[in-house]
């Protein structure tokens, strides 16, 4: 096949050589394969919920291939847009959440509380000494967070399991504990925790996977050739 340079580097159309990336390593690309319909199957949450969790972690890791790919699925299935927005609202409260648990690490270091140990259980709690610096905007986060992560198009229990998965993607300690908690206070159990862990482990290697495709036409790149539009 003749490749073409483009002007674009994301196309939905490259996805159309995921198949030879399954030919270069089978079985590598089979395993993952696997591994993708048996954590979005329905079981403890719904193959459908595990979808909108899907469509949350793809916009933390950015991959625009995985966002087209699970809203196209979660909208097969009766997903509706006001989920889906309630959803990005989570991740991104998360998001936002993770950097301002981690400015406690930079309190402690600024005030050279540190000797050894860099995340000690305690250090959550010094979190309203960081937010007596800026009272008013770290009010306003406070807001925005409690409206996102209130019961809506989505039950606040599900926004507890995004965020959840949400704070694995961003490896972010605190907010883990956090949000573990707060979805076991509302009735989540073991099962959908660790479900819903596996959904956003499948999400952020597809996130790396999925970019196979631009490792693939960056190898293919020709100098030469005419870029397209």
């Amino acid at each position: 096949m003749e490749l073409k340079n483009s002007n674009s580097l994301y196309e939905r159309s490259n996805l159309k050589r995921v198949p030879e990336m399954q030919q270069i390593v089978p079985q590598g690309a089979n395993s993952f394969f696997q591994f993708m319909g048996e954590a979005f199957a329905g079981n403890a949450i719904t193959s459908r919920t595990k979808e909108l969790i899907a469509v949350a972690v793809t916009h933390v890791t950015g991959c625009p291939y995985c966002i087209d790919v699970h809203t196209g699925k979660f909208k097969k299935q009766e997903g509706s847009v006001e989920e889906i927005v309630e959803a990005i609202l989570v991740a991104g409260a998360v998001n936002a959440e993770t950097v301002l648990f981690h400015s406690v690490n930079a309190w402690n270091t600024m005030h050279d509380l540190v000797v050894n140990e860099l995340y000690e259980t305690t250090n959550a709690s010094k979190l309203p000494l960081v937010k007596q610096t800026r009272p008013e905007t770290f009010a306003a986060f406070d807001q925005f967070q409690s409206n996102a992560m209130k019961d809506g198009a989505i039950d606040a229990k599900t926004k507890q399991l995004i965020a959840v998965v949400v704070s694995h993607v961003n490896g972010c300690a605190y907010s883990i504990d956090n949000h573990t908690k707060k979805f076991k206070e509302l009735g989540g159990t073991m099962e959908e925790l660790m479900e819903g862990v596996l959904v956003g482990g499948v999400a952020n290697a597809g996130y790396v996977l999925t970019h196979g495709i631009n490792a693939l036409n960056a190898y293919d790149y020709q100098p030469n050739a005419v870029a397209q539009n």
